[in-house]
């Protein structure tokens, strides 16, 4: 039996690692002349980046970070977070909650205070179920914290209102923090909060594509690049896959693109299924590479919740992550900003983003422009999935054809839901187990 797995970032060669291992004939099929996806690094003058964003190995679930460290075998360095949130001028501690201390004195009363109010009025019954992500901010961390940190974070990261993005996803994701710890970080008692990821890996050289390649490597052969699918067919036998001069046929078919291209590749779809990936939402991401001459800050990565200054929702530090990832003696940023479709970062051109990150990061202390050695930008269509409120509605028309077609729908994109580095490998692990 022959699995065609359309798509080569981290789900698709996941799949084609662990579907092999098990014996079956696979054959990953990926639009790009090289492998990677959202998980892509380029080096420049000298400068690794990873273009599709910021990543770091970490996870909860010790089967899958056993799987990313066997992996990579040697090319692994570790290191411990010292991650910060700019905030008036100032670097708090990550998370927001247990860097209190270090607000201004009346911000942190008010924090704490709100925090305190809100824990009461939860353990009386008197709060109603959020109906919303906003709302869900609200009731987890208080008026205090949702004010000055995560509502204008998160309005920022995903460019949509916070009252029309669901909750369901969110719980779990993100625990309410002990009252103990809010009340520790308030008067200084220093305390770790997202404690799995206190310690996280990177590889020495490459860039995080190095781990897409190290998972790749024993299928190396099983890869066709340049292969832009644009029709898939049912047969009486199986499927046909064309890129419109040739074709394959596979007995088998999973899916790691993003659905609104999946549906570009066939004549016909149910109407219904149609409407439900048009309505779905997601923004698109810009990567600002910067290299410098001279070291920078020294921290992990940092949030910046700010909507004066920079467009950038987070910018990490790839030189702290590995030394081999910039020239002796430099070091580099990493700026994240996401957007949509018609707004003013997507009618910005590259240069003008470049210019722009680098002039905000510059005001604001981060970076000094004068070391400034080389720059680019990267752009990704599909970076974060929105959960609307009618993802789910939506999403059960599109998993409930897809299903009855017999095609499976595995990764971030095609799945349509927010999973990190970790959980795109889970999902893998659990639909390789299933299937």
């Amino acid at each position: 039996m022959k699995t065609v797995i359309i798509g080569g970032g981290l789900a698709g060669v996941t799949l084609a690692h662990l579907l092999s291992k098990q014996g079956e004939e696979v054959l990953v099929l990926e639009k790009d002349s090289s492998i990677g996806g959202l998980c892509k690094s380029i080096t420049t003058d000298g400068f690794t980046f990873d273009i599709g964003g910021s990543h770091i190995i970490f996870s909860r679930d010790q089967e899958v970070l056993s799987f990313m460290h066997q992996v990579l075998e040697e090319n692994r360095g570790e290191r411990k977070r010292d991650t910060k949130i700019f905030y008036k001028n100032r670097f708090i501690k990550y998370p927001f909650e247990n860097g209190l201390y270090e607000l201004p004195k009346e911000d942190c009363f008010t924090c704490l205070n709100e925090y305190i109010k809100t824990l009461i009025a939860h353990e009386k019954g008197e709060l109603k179920d959020p109906e919303n992500f906003r709302d869900w901010i609200y009731h987890t961390f208080g008026k205090g914290i949702a004010e000055a940190y995560l509502v204008p974070y998160n309005e920022k990261i995903w460019n949509y209102p916070l009252d029309q993005i669901s909750a369901h996803w969110v719980e779990g994701r993100v625990p309410r923090p002990p009252v103990e710890d809010i009340i520790k970080a308030a008067v200084g008692v220093e305390t770790e909060g997202y404690a799995h990821q206190s310690i996280f890996s990177y590889p020495i050289t490459g860039g995080i594509e190095a781990l897409i390649e190290a998972i790749a490597h024993p299928v190396t052969n099983r890869i066709k690049t340049g292969f832009d699918v644009t029709s898939i067919q049912k047969t009486e036998n199986g499927w046909e896959v064309s890129n419109g001069t040739e074709i394959i046929r596979a007995d088998k078919l999973i899916s790691t693109l993003p659905l609104q291209i999946l549906q570009s590749c066939f004549s016909s779809l149910p109407d219904p299924v149609r409407t439900a990936i048009n309505a779905l939402k997601y923004n698109s991401i810009v990567c600002v590479g910067i290299g410098l001459n001279g070291q920078t800050l020294p921290f992990s990565w940092m949030y910046l919740p700010e909507k004066e200054g920079t467009a950038a929702n987070r910018i990490s530090f790839p030189s702290n992550f590995s030394t081999e990832v910039a020239p002796d003696g430099c070091s580099s940023i990493l700026a994240e900003i996401t957007y949509n479709a018609g707004d003013r970062i997507d009618q910005m051109s590259d240069a003008e983003i470049v210019r722009d990150t680098i002039n905000a990061l510059g005001t604001a202390k981060i970076l000094d422009p004068d070391q400034v050695r080389s720059a680019l930008a990267v752009r990704h269509r599909f970076a974060y999935v929105v959960y609307d409120l009618a993802w789910q509605q939506n999403m059960k028309i599109i998993k409930d054809h897809f299903a009855s077609v017999d095609i499976s729908l595995v990764g971030r994109f095609s799945q349509f839901e927010y999973l990190n580095m970790d959980g795109v490998i889970r999902s893998v692990m659990d639909f390789v187990r299933g299937s």
